[in-house]
């Protein structure tokens, strides 16, 4: 009985990952090798069940790489896809700085305003995404609530909106808790015990925190750096509220291709090319932890 439960306890996840990921990955890299067709869906060869086993031998024929080949001869496909690793990246940078202090300092707090603290990091996911992004609007339009402060303290206004700016203050603010969160969990389960060591032994409080706090908080840093720059890397809401029609996003392109172009194949690839672009710094995750664990 108990190996029975065991067996379905690890079934069930293999399961989920099979419905909602392998199958879903397998429909989208199927539609990257079609064509697109003037038809009702918009792409082509599909399979004719009625011809049977010829059907299916018709179907794969019908399937190449010429959405792969657009992608490497369109320089908007390139521009796009460095767009969004630079973006993503230069976020990220931001993040770990903006976060890592914040982190840090909740994790030394006293445990009742630790626990109120890391609420209030928690907070902002109580109200819709989608209205804390239109919220930015607002802040940052030319008759927005910076610009009124600005003129209030005698300063000229800026003009932020629409700009790479704008998407980099919107990536910040809505994926801080993402970077925050991992940060402190690690952080709050250090040994104190090991900094009192360390300036035993003549160590300043920066060394300390620099030779063993620091070391010690590089997992936490990796999580939330990847737990950040993979979302942010297709991320399309912000890019499109907050960037205008001049920031160029892979999730804008998959978008406007997909709606808009109504060309599947060619948001399937771009898709895929952007999953196995993510897969480098999952790797490089999953080989640091295996390092930290040896």
């Amino acid at each position: 009985m108990r190996r029975g439960g065991s067996g379905l306890a690890a079934a069930l996840p293999l399961l989920w990952l099979a419905v909602f990921f392998a199958f879903p990955f397998m429909l989208v890299g199927r539609l990257s090798l079609s064509d697109t067709a003037l038809s009702i869906p918009p792409y082509t060869p599909r399979i004719d069940w009625n011809q049977g086993i010829a059907g299916l031998q018709t179907f794969a024929r019908g399937l190449d790489i010429e959405a792969y080949a657009r992608l490497i001869s369109d320089t908007l496909y390139l521009d796009a896809w460095l767009s969004s690793l630079r973006l993503a990246g230069i976020a990220t940078v931001l993040l770990l700085i903006i976060g890592y202090p914040i982190a840090y300092g909740i994790s030394r707090c006293p445990p009742a305003l630790r626990q109120a603290l890391v609420m209030a990091v928690i907070l902002p996911f109580w109200t819709s995404f989608l209205i804390r992004i239109y919220a930015w609007i607002a802040i940052l339009k030319p008759a927005g609530v910076l610009n009124i402060a600005l003129g209030a303290l005698g300063l000229p206004p800026v003009d932020i909106l629409n700009t790479e700016i704008a998407v980099l203050l919107g990536l910040v603010y809505a994926y801080l808790p993402f970077m925050v969160l991992p940060l402190y969990a690690v952080l709050d389960r250090q040994d104190h015990s090991l900094i009192e060591a360390a300036q035993d032994l003549g160590a300043t409080p920066f060394s300390a925190f620099w030779r063993v706090t620091f070391p010690l908080s590089l997992s936490g840093a990796a999580a939330g750096a990847l737990l950040c720059f993979i979302p942010m890397s297709g991320e399309f809401v912000i890019p499109d509220l907050l960037g205008g029609s001049e920031t160029l996003m892979l999730g804008r392109v998959i978008w406007t291709e997909f709606f808009a172009n109504r060309d599947w194949p060619a948001a399937s690839a771009v898709a895929i090319a952007l999953l196995a672009t993510l897969l480098v710094p999952i790797l490089l995750f999953e080989r640091q932890q295996k390092q930290v664990i040896a």
